[in-house]
Formats: C-alpha cells, structure tokens, sequence
C-alpha cells in the first residue's frame, strides 16, 4: 500500500511579508497530480495546515478547495491537527466530512479509532494523533506527568491496545505532530517543549509499521520507520539547505517497508544566505547565481556603507533581510562601564565611542587629530578659568 507523507503547509504564512498563498497553492496542485500518477492509496497530513488558529480567509478557501480536489481523487486522505491550528475549528465538520473519504482527526480522545483501509494482503489501520498540548491532555490520557513524553506515550500505549485487538497481521500506520529526538529543528518552527522537557524518544513508536511525523520543516529519517516529510516550502532563511518534499512511503504485505521515495515539491524561489562586504557582495561573480534567489545579506563592512538596502537590490532584487557585522568587532566582556574605562585617556574613550557607532570602523588619523584638538581646547578653557579664579 502506497502512502503519500506530507506536513506544515502553513496555509496562511508569509516569507518576510512575502505572500506565500500562490505557492502553496501550487504545491497543492504538484501533490493532486502526484497521488494521481503515482496511484497513491491514502494521503497523510502529519499537522499544521495552517499557520495560525485563525487563518486569513484566502488560506481557507484554499484548504476548502484542497479538501474537494482530494476527495475527487476517490483516495482517503487523513489529516491531523498540529500545534499552529486551531484542532476546534479545524475539525468542524470531520463527521461529514469523513464521509467524502476526507478524515481529520484533531479530538486526542479518539485517537485509537484508526481509518481502515485494506489491500490484497489484508488491512492497514491509520492513527490520527493530533499535536498534544500536555497540559490540556494529561488528565484525558491520565498521564503521570505534564511532558511532551507522558501524554504522547498514554496516547500510544491506547493505540497499541486497539491494534492488539484486530485481526493478527494488520498493519499500522500513526500520524503524529512531535519533537522526535534525533530530529533536527530550524528557525521556522514554534518551540513546543514544556517545563524544559526536550524531545520526545522515537521508541515512544514502537509496535507500529509507520510513524507519520509532523513539526519540523527539514525532512528527514529518524530511523526507517519514523519520519518527517518537512514543509513543502521554506519558511526562514535557516531552511536554505533543505530539499523540499514529500515522502512517497511503500508499505508491504508484511509491515516491511518496502519503498521510501522523496518527492520533491516545487520551489517558488531559491534561498541565499551571503555574508561579506557590500562591495564585494556586489562585485563577485561567484553570487551570479543568487541574482534571482530570495537573499538574507550579512554586512560585514567595518563601517556601515550608506544606502546598503538600494544597492543590494540592484543586483539582488529579491533581497528579503539585511544585518550588520561588522569585521573586527571588539566583544564587550562581562565587567563593568567604570571598569572598562579605568586606566584609559579621554582621547582613547572618544576614539572607542566613534568606532561604536560606526559599528566597528576607528577613527582614522584627521578624526583623531581633530578630537585631539578639541581635547587640547577644552583642557586650554579649563586653564584660563582656573587662572582667572
């Protein structure tokens, strides 16, 4: 049986106030023409449609025609609520709903009523297992604690009961929206550990044939049978390495996964990270390139240079983000104002403040001379004054 793996639309998000909503809805388009080449049997949606409990109406009406395209396709579909969704609105309205073949599953009580589907070698129970606050769920999973870790293995722990109690054979599948040890986060992702509880072990897994994950944007493999598909398109700069796409997973008559697929999705815009000075960030021809990319530049100019934004862009004109460090930087220790000062001349504060400002650039030497001349006229009134006393 054929399961198309997805995750983290984030129907709704931005990128740097850049509107994301025609590239996911292209993406939605390669992900119906994929199930329908690949004769795929049941699409998984491991959490965050959405990017916000109340997404803007354009990302609804979007979801809305989503749900009609698949549920056109005649191939079941089953979602699950993540830690960016409202589970309450987004789950309004599963029960008819499921009847098109469209299953959300956002209520953590019925997480062990799976979906059933079957193939010539019997059937495959799907276990939608919505993001778990674990202050909210603990007393509905009688957890012994409030952790990521508790409530995720109460909700397993029902789940290998109900799949204890079918028929012997029956393969498994549960899609779940966690921090799984060993995965790897980016900038994109909310932080979901409580009380500093980090991730959760991919043990909490075992006995089933498949772990859907949701959360984090970076697709990867945890071990063969628990894996994030990643979003399908980048959502921070921190995500300029990653390939996005969808995992095409075979499982097989015994559980075995039998076949592991990327299926890449379609990228709206490359991502760059370029760091150096203006100058030269303008001049290489190695960032030829980058020209069409979306582009976070780094300035590492020792004074800040004037109209970088403008400048940037006229090679870059996608460039999206702009910060500033400069070479050379002197780091602050940890003592204090009066501490840092003891001991140094009015000159050399003067000449510290200057090249504070500039974001690292000293003084040079007409700047210091004419500092020193107003040092000298100073000292010079001081005296007449003392004189005439």
């Amino acid at each position: 049986m054929k399961f198309l793996h997805t995750s983290d639309w984030h129907l709704g998000r931005a990128f740097h106030r850049v509107n994301l909503l025609g590239a996911q809805a292209a993406f939605v388009d390669h992900l119906v023409e994929t199930v329908r080449e690949r004769e795929v049997d049941a699409v998984l949606v491991a959490g965050d449609v959405y990017d916000r409990a109340v997404p803007p109406l354009p990302a609804v009406e979007l979801f809305d025609r989503t749900l009609h395209r698949l549920a056109d396709l005649g191939v079941p579909t089953v979602m699950i609520s993540g830690n960016h969704d409202s589970a309450r609105r987004l789950g309004v309205g599963a029960g008819l709903i499921d009847r098109a073949g469209i299953h959300l599953r956002t209520d953590p009580a019925g997480c062990a009523h799976p979906v059933v589907l079957a193939d010539a070698h019997g059937e495959v129970a799907l276990y939608g297992l919505p993001y778990l606050e674990p202050a909210l769920v603990k007393d509905e999973f009688s957890a012994d604690r409030v952790s990521h870790e508790a409530v995720l293995g109460a909700a397993m722990d029902r789940i290998r009961t109900d799949l204890a109690a079918r028929a012997p054979g029956t393969r498994s599948v549960v899609l779940a929206h966690a921090f799984v040890t060993g995965g790897q986060p980016s900038d994109s992702e909310r932080d979901i550990t409580v009380g500093g509880v980090e991730a959760v072990p991919a043990s909490v897994f075992d006995g089933v044939d498949y772990a859907a994950l949701g959360h984090l944007h970076g697709c990867q493999t945890i071990n063969e049978r628990v894996r994030y598909s990643g979003s399908p398109l980048a959502y921070s700069f921190s995500e300029v390495h990653h390939r996005k796409t969808m995992w095409l997973i075979e499982l097989g008559a015994d559980g075995e996964i039998a076949g592991a697929e990327r299926i890449d999705t379609p990228v709206p815009r490359p991502l760059a990270r370029l760091r150096g000075r203006l100058d030269d960030l303008l001049a290489d021809p190695a960032h030829a390139v980058h020209e069409d990319a979306w582009v976070e530049a780094t300035l590492t100019d020792p004074v800040r240079p004037d109209d970088p934004m403008a400048r940037l862009a006229a090679r870059f004109p996608h460039t999206l983000s702009l910060a500033f460090d400069p070479e050379g930087r002197e780091e602050e220790s940890g003592s204090s104002y009066a501490q840092r000062l003891r001991g140094r001349s009015d000159q050399e504060i003067a000449e510290d403040f200057v090249a504070h400002v500039r974001g690292g650039g000293r003084a040079d030497e007409a700047e210091r001379a004419v500092l020193q001349g107003a040092f000298d006229d100073v000292r010079a009134d001081d005296s007449r004054q003392e004189t005439h006393r």
